[in-house]
């Protein structure tokens, strides 16, 4: 269950760059750092994501992310993990295909809990998500992505549809960066979901940034 502290506090629209963390892109050590990086480029959501075994470290290091989210004012989420979110207190859980369904992570997680749903490129899902409770959507891959090469892939067309028939935030993932980030906001990207264009960057906080500012134009 998220807490009664996480529910009460003021929160930053879904709308922004929503920066993914990558365990292979640093050290455990520096996690804390690059996160803040992204921060101080203008990451508006942070989304832990992890796929190791060692649930101390990961529970240790979600702690430390959802604190630090805390501090900044920025949202943090967990990625598949709904009792991972629960025992942080991070702001809520992303779902995709084979995880805990979202009903059942509502009850759970409670109804403050930000919980969202991977649509891939399948506007039922999103209907469907939206149906149930899902608090934003997520549609992708758009581009080519290191992250997930085999992702099935998504047409910009597809947000213009789902922003026309859906009333939830719009989440667009896979091969982001600065140079494609405009089309996908003008097709009706609430939030650009990045990795590697983020955590993978020489300069973190200067990649954050110019994703970022593609919000502005």
């Amino acid at each position: 269950m998220i807490s009664s502290s996480t529910a009460t506090e003021t929160r930053p629209a879904l709308r922004g760059l929503y920066a993914l963390t990558d365990a292979a892109l640093q050290a455990p050590e520096q996690l804390a750092e690059r996160v803040s990086l992204a921060i101080d480029g203008g990451a508006t959501l942070i989304q832990y994501r992890d796929k190791s075994d060692d649930a101390r470290a990961r529970l240790q290091q979600a702690r430390t992310l959802a604190a630090l989210c805390r501090a900044r004012g920025v949202l943090f989420i967990v990625n598949d993990d709904v009792a991972l979110a629960a025992g942080c207190d991070a702001h809520g859980v992303h779902l995709g295909r084979t995880d805990m369904e979202l009903r059942a992570a509502r009850r759970l997680l409670g109804s403050e809990a930000l919980i969202g749903v991977s649509c891939y490129n399948d506007l039922s899902l999103a209907r469907a998500a939206a149906a149930g409770g899902a608090d934003y959507l997520a549609f992708g891959r758009f581009f080519p992505s290191r992250t997930k090469p085999a992702a099935l892939q998504a047409d910009p067309e597809l947000l213009r549809q789902a922003r026309r028939e859906l009333s939830r935030p719009l989440a667009a993932i896979g091969g982001i960066s600065a140079d494609n980030a405009g089309q996908l906001i003008a097709a009706g990207a609430d939030m650009l979901a990045v990795v590697h264009s983020v955590f993978g960057a020489t300069d973190i906080r200067a990649a954050a940034t110019a994703i970022s500012a593609r919000f502005r134009y």
